[in-house]
């Protein structure tokens, strides 16, 4: 699918032509990695940050937030619950928080690996902390971590530069970032946010492409939810959206396209359906995920009593439900469409996830 193909997909309204898209996902995600739905237990670790992102609700200064840092016990406690309810993967993310010292995260790394599981095969642990040091990087690969997640959220260097401005003396790069953790041994994965303003067409046309040019193993996609406690959220000057017809819609329609569009662009890769997607259509958004290109969720096991204070974007769907209900859930509604939970780690599929040359048709 070539940059042209992508953009017209994008554009598409009419539900005949699109059944179409969502029939070649579907088919890529069959062949790619299977109908196995592989669930990640998500553990909100920490709320501080030192960013001051424009669209995150965790941004630095912002008040008033009740900011947390579980403790090592708390985090271990939580993938071990993770390991009664059947998950192959624990995901530990967090605010850019330099409080949490690498060799901390590195010890809560090692006792997660080290927990017994009834396979006896260790979870695989998915970290998702920031922009963090080369050094730190690779201790926390030693230690046993398996992936690292960090969203360059746009291909956009001006947009980039707009809404994740860097810290004094620390330019971002975040593509540089990711094929350094290819270097120390991660699997890696990104994603973006569809519909931030100043999202032109071309731009998330790009996102898709560089998805496939990183080679990702995880790719997240989700809508662009506002935060009104955020510059974009309280649409402050120079944050305003592009002209009318260039801006992207942050629609659970336009996410779910993107999603397809990844998932043929990429067919071996990990893609979950959001949380934030069923935030933006608690009925139908997680199925939807799913049918159209994604094969992983994320029940959270995060502590109820942390998880309102992980405050990224508003009424974010799951918020009161304990693990167990989550879980619960969950599994229901995966066996609903017809497919099956998987079991283990549910790591990188082939020798490549993302693949210039689509083995299905894809044109419209």
């Amino acid at each position: 699918m070539n940059r042209d193909e992508i953009l017209t997909w994008l554009r598409e309204e009419d539900p005949e032509k699109l059944q179409g898209l969502w029939t070649l996902a579907d088919t890529a995600r069959q062949q790619g990695v299977g109908d196995a739905v592989h669930l990640r237990g998500l553990i909100e670790l920490s709320s501080h940050c030192v960013r001051s992102c424009a669209y995150c609700g965790l941004r630095c200064g912002r008040k008033p937030l009740s900011r947390y840092r579980m403790s090592p016990d708390e985090v271990v406690d939580c993938a071990r619950q993770g390991i009664r309810l059947g998950y192959g993967t624990v995901v530990l993310q967090t605010g850019e928080d330099p409080g949490l010292r690498a060799p901390d995260v590195a010890e809560i790394v090692r006792r997660i690996k080290a927990l017994p599981t009834e396979s006896g095969v260790p979870l695989a642990v998915t970290l998702s902390l920031g922009e963090r040091a080369d050094d730190e990087l690779a201790l926390w690969k030693q230690a046993g971590a398996n992936r690292y997640l960090l969203r360059f959220e746009t291909s956009d260097p001006l947009l980039f530069a707009r809404i994740h401005p860097s810290l004094p003396g620390r330019p971002s790069d975040r593509v540089a970032m990711l094929r350094r953790l290819r270097t120390l041994g991660y699997e890696i994965g990104s994603g973006v946010m569809v519909g931030i303003p100043g999202q032109a067409w071309g731009t998330l046309a790009d996102d898709l492409l560089l998805f496939r040019e990183l080679d990702l193993d995880m790719i997240g996609i989700g809508p662009y939810l506002p935060h009104p406690d955020t510059p974009l959220g309280r649409g402050d000057p120079g944050f305003g959206p592009l002209e009318p017809g260039q801006q992207v819609p942050s629609t659970a329609q336009m996410t779910c396209k993107a999603v397809a569009i990844a998932r043929i662009l990429c067919p071996q890769a990990n893609i979950p359906s959001t949380t934030a997607l069923a935030t933006l259509d608690p009925d139908h958004g997680r199925e939807d995920g799913l049918s159209r290109g994604a094969n992983v969720v994320m029940p959270n096991l995060t502590p109820v009593r942390y998880r309102e204070k992980y405050d990224i974007y508003p009424d974010k769907a799951c918020l009161h439900e304990t693990a167990e209900t989550c879980a619960g859930c969950l599994r229901g509604r995966i066996e609903q469409l017809g497919r099956v939970v998987g079991s283990g780690q549910g790591g990188r599929m082939g020798t490549e996830a993302c693949s210039s040359v689509a083995q299905i048709a894809v044109s419209g």
